[in-house]
């Protein structure tokens, strides 16, 4: 085994439950989230097993980036909620007012579990649940004084 970590990646995988492409041109419209690849279940060579009929038009997989991070998405099994808990996805934007933009957006309809708010380590900083229950930090890049 090389010792070379040049090439490994470690990106998030979120399962929707049946509303994966709902979440993706959500997070495109408030992150400027672009999908770089996507199947969906009818794609596959033979029906995948513990997919229920009616789903194949459902995602099996997207690649999705944001800025300069990849992460990837699916509908899973189509069972409806899904459960995201023990981790929480973090943004960080260049200024107060996309933090407002990008917090707002994200948590309308959504659950807000710390007002955007300044802190000792950033302008702002708040943590929210969005509409499809994934947890969210937005953060305002935090610049060391020279």
């Amino acid at each position: 085994m090389s010792n070379d970590q040049s090439t490994l990646a470690v990106q998030p995988y979120l399962f929707f439950g049946g509303r994966c492409e709902e979440a993706l041109e959500f997070y495109g419209s408030v992150m400027g989230a672009k999908i770089i690849s996507m199947m969906r279940f009818s794609d596959a060579p033979e029906q995948p097993p513990g997919i229920a009929p009616g789903n194949e038009k459902k995602v099996m997989h997207a690649s999705v980036r944001v800025g300069q991070t990849t992460f990837m998405a699916s509908d899973g099994r189509c069972e409806g909620e899904p459960g995201f808990e023990g981790f929480t996805m973090s943004v960080t934007v260049p200024n107060d007012a996309e933090a407002e933009r990008v917090f707002g957006a994200l948590s309308d309809s959504g659950k807000v579990e710390m007002p955007l708010m300044q802190t000792f380590w950033t302008s702002k900083f708040g943590m929210l649940e969005d509409k499809f229950g994934v947890g969210w930090m937005v953060s305002v890049e935090h610049k060391p004084e020279a």
